[in-house]
């Protein structure tokens, strides 16, 4: 440590804090509690890939640090143990402009130039999984059936509510049937995929343009592009782009790709053999094996910049980047539908192993949602929920779907 350089707090962290219990030997020896209550305080940082602990003193000098301008480190050593000084700078809560801080500080001035909303950027990185569902560890429950929860947690809440009595109802005319209405009934997520049907190439092509694609690109003002899509997004921005895990497409190779909006073609990042291809597919989607299984997956992420260039550092940039990929992931479902495909969205997934395999860093780049479509199995073995049975008759499927 340089005392006579300059340091500075990093650009955003939150300290949460975390009840629990110590052993204490002495209370279990003297006939008390062998258990003491302990509250650890824990500081989320996003530039920072690890949580990290700290004591009251630590605790205490980050608030007499401030995040803005550099102040002289000797005069911070005046008032603040040098022990805890060298312990936040290893941290990374506090950086210096010496070589011992070049990595924390690189990576939070990145932080700094995307104009992240704290709360947000740290929501987005510490939600990150890496391996659920891998190695049988149990992030998501695959195996609990509806009577095992409901004796667990008790029943949910209400599956409607009414905010007046009956009789102070407004009855409202229902809708002549369409084929809206009757696309929209056929809309059931898939969780039973053919494991060898192959998408074919018009199937594939019609519905990554109707659902990603560009229909109009516009410049508003010098070097200030708009893209019209099929989804809305916060300030007309669509800072969503899709990657492509390709396990069974007629007439493309089995790899992974970046669908390119602008232009409907694939870009190829990688080819991959089938064992390679399929244990991805179940990474990507957190060991689900009735998603894994579908001909097509796409990892929808956010390229972060794009949208808070103009909404920077707001609180709800982030809220509404997350709720286009829900539109986005609706059109997927009736874009499906409509070819006789099944389609399925889930938020279940490994984000941190998404970005490494597409080469992403999350302060930029992060993954949503994974998304995917293909053939149905002839025979349902996983449950799906069709109680207007549009698609499923008992295990069997409905014909011509």
């Amino acid at each position: 440590m340089n005392p006579g350089g300059n340091v500075r707090r990093c650009a955003i962290f939150i300290v949460e804090a975390r009840d629990g219990f110590d052993l204490d030997l002495r209370g279990l020896f003297e006939g008390k509690s062998a258990l003491r209550p302990r509250t650890r305080w824990i500081a989320l940082a996003p530039h920072l890939d690890r949580e990290v602990e700290l004591d009251l003193d630590a605790l205490a000098a980050l608030g007499r640090i401030g995040e803005a301008d550099w102040m002289p480190l000797a005069d911070l050593a005046r008032e603040i143990p040098a022990t805890v000084l060298e312990t936040l700078i290893a941290s990374g809560l506090v950086i210096t402009d010496g070589p011992e801080s070049a990595a924390h500080r690189e990576r939070d001035e990145r932080v700094r130039a995307m104009h992240w909303s704290p709360l947000a950027a740290v929501s987005h990185r510490f939600s990150r999984w890496s391996d659920a569902g891998m190695d049988g560890r149990a992030e998501i429950s695959l195996q609990h059936s509806l009577s095992e929860i409901v004796a667990e947690f008790g029943p949910p809440p209400p599956h409607l509510v009414a905010k007046a009595g009956e009789e102070a109802g407004i009855a409202l005319r229902s809708p002549e049937t369409s084929a809206l209405d009757a696309l929209m009934r056929k809309r059931v997520t898939c969780r039973n995929f053919d494991p060898r049907a192959h998408v074919d190439a018009d199937a594939f092509g019609a519905l990554t343009a109707r659902v990603f694609g560009c229909h109009a690109d516009v410049e508003l003002d010098a070097g200030v592009r708009a893209l019209k899509k099929a989804n809305p997004s916060g300030g007309g921005l669509h800072p969503l782009e899709a990657y492509v895990l390709a396990c069974r497409v007629e007439g493309v190779a089995p790899g992974l790709y970046h669908y390119h909006a602008g232009r409907h073609v694939l870009e190829p990042l990688a080819s991959l053999d089938e064992p390679d291809l399929a244990a991805l597919a179940h990474r990507f989607v957190a060991g689900q094996p009735y998603f894994a299984d579908a001909p097509v997956l796409i990892a929808l992420t956010a390229r972060f910049a794009r949208s808070f260039w103009k909404y920077r550092r707001h609180p709800k940039a982030y809220r509404a980047i997350v709720l286009e990929a829900g539109h986005v992931a609706q059109n997927l479902y009736l874009a499906a539908t409509e070819l006789g495909l099944g389609a399925f969205v889930t938020a279940a997934i490994n984000e941190i192993a998404i970005e490494e395999a597409l080469g992403l860093d999350a302060i930029e780049e992060g993954a949503l949602a994974v998304c995917g479509f293909g053939a149905r199995a002839p025979t349902k073995t996983t449950v799906e929920f069709d109680p207007l049975q549009r698609i499923w008759h008992g295990d069997e499927r409905v014909s011509g779907n």
